[in-house]
């Protein structure tokens, strides 16, 4: 049985780009708060 857990055996088996995971995280949440927050505003101009 080989050793699974040997971190030198998993070199690069799933890319990962951290700087593109949080711009997408940023700019998704940054778009949903504006959203968010348009329908707030046009909600209390329609209650008022």
């Amino acid at each position: 049985m080989e050793n699974v857990r040997d971190p030198r055996e998993h070199v690069n088996e799933e890319p990962r780009h951290d700087l593109m995971d949080v711009m997408a995280g940023f700019g998704g949440m940054l778009g949903f708060m504006t959203v968010l927050f348009a329908a707030a505003v046009i909600i209390k101009f329609i209650i008022s």
